[in-house]
């Protein structure tokens, strides 16, 4: 699969699992946390799809997952919780698309 489709893919599902995630958690308008987190994972996986093939790895998407996530983690001030997430989410496409990508 071309690595920016495989790069939306792996964006819907972290984001679908951020979402999960997030579910049981109370937040004061919920609908507009959870579409934040879930375009914010799915950035990531797009952002990753999108770099030039050879450039593609664990440690480039650790980090663009990382830098996605800091601003929301600033603005919450929920440092643990979003960069974990965030640095994972991003180290694992990363190494999918690299493995599993085909340029083009």
């Amino acid at each position: 699969m071309p690595t920016l489709h495989l790069g939306i893919l792996c964006g819907l599902i972290l984001g679908a699992l951020s979402v999960a995630i997030m579910l049981p958690m109370p937040f004061p308008d919920k609908r507009s946390a959870l579409l934040a987190a879930f375009t914010n994972r799915f950035a990531i996986g797009v952002c990753i799809g999108l770099m030039a093939p050879g450039r593609i790895g664990w440690a480039s998407g650790l980090m663009i997952g990382i830098l996605l996530s800091l601003p929301s983690a600033i603005i919450t001030k929920a440092y643990a919780p979003i960069l974990t997430v965030g640095a994972i989410g991003g180290t694992a496409i990363g190494w999918v698309l690299h493995r599993f990508g085909i340029p083009g």
